[in-house]
């Protein structure tokens, strides 16, 4: 019969006093931890530190499991909430009489109606399913909307909210979190799937900058390559090339104190140029949503600082 087995985890018999090993195996039909190089039998008796029931089915596992999922910043209540629900057996299995089936239907009912009561509870709830909205439109990872809920959490504490848009605050909140690490998110996209105006996000970002105190690295053009050039399928040696040319830029100071999306634009644009790939300075501004002119003023800056002749 095949003994199944596994790798003994941290915490427990690390390493085997007889060779040296850190190959430590526990067996889990006759309990015996051995190391795996030499074979010596290092403990006769283990313990299962599992459930007590057995499970075959997913839908089985999860009928009879008793914990919930992991606290989750990304909802109101941080999962967990206290839930009362429709009561027909006891914990042994007995049908519930009436009365008591009516009882536990009425406290569920007020349960529901009072889980939300505090303005602040009720504030969360609408700001974290805007969030999960435009998180949803913008194709948002989740360590990136629980970066944006705890910037939402902070500015609520400081009474930043009362008085503005919560949804003003909360696409404030995920442009910070998206600069924060370093994901191109400009505002006129957040702006795009938001019920608030630009301006009204970008007012909202710098009052988050003021009172919060957070630190935004500053934004570099080559990350917005990928993202540019992917619309307008541009290949991957002209990708190559244009960041080549940005950090050749970088080097000398051309990029200071420039519009990174624009920058990224007019170094696509040379790099298509330098590979002989037929994109104009039109196909390559509506995919990075930025203007022509922006696009031929950054190039032109570029080209100076190249000296090039293209």
């Amino acid at each position: 019969m095949e003994t199944s087995s596994r790798e003994v985890g941290a915490g427990r018999e690390s390493r085997c006093p007889e060779c040296g090993s850190t190959l430590i195996v526990e067996s889990g039909e006759t309990g015996e931890v051995v190391c795996g190089n030499c074979g010596l039998v290092l403990n006769e008796v283990s313990y299962d530190r599992g459930p007590e029931w057995r499970a075959f089915t997913p839908e089985e596992k999860a009928g009879k499991s008793r914990v919930g999922g992991p606290v989750s910043i990304l909802q109101a209540d941080k999962g967990l909430p206290t839930v009362i629900d429709k009561v027909g057996k006891d914990a042994f299995g007995r049908k519930v009489d009436l009365p008591t089936r009516r009882q536990m239907l009425r406290l569920r009912k007020w349960q529901t109606r009072t889980q939300y009561q505090s303005p602040v509870e009720r504030n969360l709830l609408q700001a974290l399913a805007e969030l999960d909205r435009l998180a949803d439109k913008l194709h948002i990872p989740e360590d990136l909307q629980e970066e944006a809920a705890e910037i939402y959490r902070k500015a609520l504490d400081k009474g930043l909210v009362r008085g503005r848009s919560i949804s003003a605050i909360v696409a404030a909140a995920l442009y910070a979190a998206c600069r924060a690490y370093s994901k191109p998110r400009s505002l006129k996209e957040i702006a795009s799937v938001s019920r608030v105006k630009k301006k009204d996000i970008a007012r909202c970002y710098r009052l988050l900058l003021q009172e919060i105190d957070l630190k935004m690295p500053i934004p570099d053009p080559r990350n917005y390559i990928s993202k540019i050039a992917t619309k307008a399928n541009i290949p991957e040696k002209t990708r190559t090339k244009a960041i080549q040319l940005l950090s050749e830029a970088e080097e000398k100071n051309a990029i200071v104190g420039k519009d990174p999306v624009g920058l990224a634009a007019a170094a696509l644009y040379i790099a298509c140029v330098l590979t002989g790939e037929k994109e104009t300075q039109k196909d390559i501004a509506e995919a990075a949503g930025v203007t022509e002119v922006t696009v031929r003023n950054r190039y032109k800056g570029l080209k100076e600082a190249f000296n090039l002749n293209v």
